[in-house]
């Protein structure tokens, strides 16, 4: 089953349990998905995280039950798992732009999140570009030192962090105190150590020849596992990274023939070949199998 009808059904999960308490690792399992995993996918075709989507979606099928029933507005809230009607309101203006009570009073008109359709492939365009296909190449072990930043899945916050990263690193000069490299012009920047609630840690660095016993505060060092990689070349400005990811993760990964393995992604950047931000040279690597 692909990638698509997978997350199709989880969404089919989600529907049938609205008036429920609802956990991301049910939701992810429904679509034999890591949770973390399932939230980068989801959001990378959707555009929108799947707390967001459950959001609009309760607040859209509440929205019905206020034109359509005689409910009180505590008794709807209750039923959409929120524990008040003062935060049911708070939520519901936030999404609509009115209060539940004037929405049912008036003939006032919203815009209702519908239910989406995973397997009605024209409606994820967002991740599409052109872009050679990648290389499949089996790599050994990597040892890696680096310094760790963290950072969430959460409204693209990472997309908007990450730059920053590499920014910090290096204007600290943290590279200088990176011992034994073994490629001292390429930059590693690794997404890993996933959690369920979306938080993952970004590792700057440098692969090494070997770890060594003692690191400097902030630093950490980490194997990057030997095995089947995609590889993407990616040559172009730096603000177009964001895209490429999206295209891997909302477009490529989900219509290849290839799961993504255990195991961090990671992208390579070639330092003294790249002119920031205009003319970046880089590889990313993508655990599958």
């Amino acid at each position: 089953m692909n990638h698509y009808k997978r997350i199709q059904q989880a969404i089919e999960f989600i529907e049938a349990h609205l008036q429920e308490e609802l956990l991301i690792t049910d939701i992810a399992a429904e679509a034999c998905f890591s949770a973390f995993h399932f939230q980068r996918l989801f959001q990378l075709i959707s555009g929108f995280s799947v707390h967001e989507y459950i959001r609009k979606r309760r607040l859209t099928e509440a929205a019905k039950l206020l034109k359509e029933s005689d409910g009180n507005i505590l008794e709807i809230a209750l039923a959409f798992q929120y524990g008040s009607q003062e935060a049911f309101t708070r939520a519901f203006t936030s999404c609509f732009g009115l209060t539940p009570a004037k929405y049912r009073k008036t003939h006032a008109t919203i815009h209702p999140q519908s239910k989406i359709d995973f397997l009605d492939h024209e409606t994820w365009k967002t991740g599409e570009m052109t872009m050679d296909k990648p290389v499949i190449a089996e790599l050994e072990k990597l040892l890696i030192i680096g310094y760790e930043y963290k950072t969430n899945l959460n409204n693209d916050k990472y997309f908007q962090e990450i730059p920053g990263f590499y920014h910090h690193f290096g204007s600290n000069e943290f590279f200088l105190r990176i011992p034994h490299k073994a490629k001292p012009a390429f930059s590693y920047g690794i997404s890993c150590n996933f959690q369920d609630n979306g938080d993952f840690s970004f590792v700057v660095g440098e692969e090494v020849h070997q770890h060594v016993e003692q690191l400097e505060e902030g630093f950490v060092q980490m194997e990057l596992p030997a095995g089947k990689y995609a590889i993407f070349t990616v040559n172009g400005q730096a603000d177009g990274t964001q895209n490429i990811w999206k295209y891997i993760y909302g477009t490529w990964l989900p219509q290849s023939n290839y799961e993504r393995r255990e195991g961090p992604d990671f992208e390579v950047t070639d330092v003294l070949g790249s002119r920031f931000p205009h003319d970046m040279r880089m590889k990313i690597y993508i655990p599958i199998q």
